[in-house]
């Protein structure tokens, strides 16, 4: 690991990393107590079309990746919140609009194609100094829900009182959806877009192995957020594999020994 942090792109790919955690750690519990884990493989895969879309058009495809995300986001929560269309059901929609768009934009983004390996997948060497200062200012700006964690993990457990007492539980719907919108796209260079939308769902799954309450849980899947990039990370730099995959990687290996550990709670 020492030997790894002497290198500036791994110093880079490092920070970035763990300033994503933060924001994915506090979003994971809403995502598996809400049961949202199909919202954040649609929106990894308009991230995609994003992504595609900045590749055609020689620009940096994050800048284009981050509101059509996020627009995507708002509309699955409007069809949502407007019609009698289930989630799962609005979601299919637009998860299948963005992979038809994406795969258009890549099939004309010609002499770009070799750029996409890394958004897919991945990569330490992606992560510039602008990509860096771009993280920590839209972290910032993310960080906003912290007030609103409270009233967001009322709801999540029951959401019909939480309308009878009054609080603007649809607004919070399209805010946390904008978040993990935000969420997605910070990490797209770390983990890459295939992989994203396991960094929003297992540290949560494993966190919810773990703890018994929902404080617990945010605080377990922070930590495991951080603990799995930093190790997934220097696994990456090690062998020459692509970050997202050793990352998921390390996250599917703690989910497993945590899932042990509930099959033989007397081991301990």
């Amino acid at each position: 690991m020492l030997e790894a942090l002497a290198y500036p792109f791994f110093q880079r790919a490092l920070l970035a990393g763990f300033l994503v955690s933060l924001l994915s750690g506090l979003l994971s519990p809403f995502v598996v107590q809400r049961r949202l884990s199909f919202l954040g493989d649609g929106l990894a895969h308009a991230a995609f079309a994003g992504v595609a879309l900045g590749l055609f058009l020689r620009g940096e495809p994050l800048y284009f990746a981050l509101p059509f995300t996020f627009l995507v986001a708002l509309a699955i929560t409007f069809v949502r919140e407007r019609t009698e269309l289930s989630e799962d059901t609005a979601i299919g929609v637009f998860f299948a609009l963005s992979v038809a768009l994406g795969a258009v934009f890549l099939a004309k983004a010609r002499g770009y194609t070799g750029d996409a390996m890394g958004y897919l997948f991945g990569s330490l060497l992606a992560v510039g100094p602008q990509d860096l200062g771009a993280i920590a200012l839209l972290l910032l700006f993310a960080l906003l829900l912290l007030p609103l964690w409270g009233p967001l993990a009322y709801a999540t457990f029951d959401r019909e009182l939480a309308l009878a007492d009054r609080l603007p539980v649809v607004r919070h719907d399209y805010l946390l959806s904008g978040f993990l919108a935000v969420s997605l796209v910070l990490a797209v260079k770390v983990v890459g877009v295939l992989l994203v939308a396991a960094f929003l769902v297992i540290p949560g799954a494993t966190a919810r192995l773990l703890a018994r309450t929902f404080a617990g849980l945010t605080l377990w899947a922070l930590f495991l957020a951080s603990l799995s990039t930093g190790l997934g990370l220097w696994l990456s730099f090690l062998l020459d594999w692509p970050s997202g995959a050793s990352i998921v990687l390390l996250q599917a290996l703690l989910f497993g020994l945590a899932f042990t550990k509930t099959l033989f709670p007397g081991g301990n």
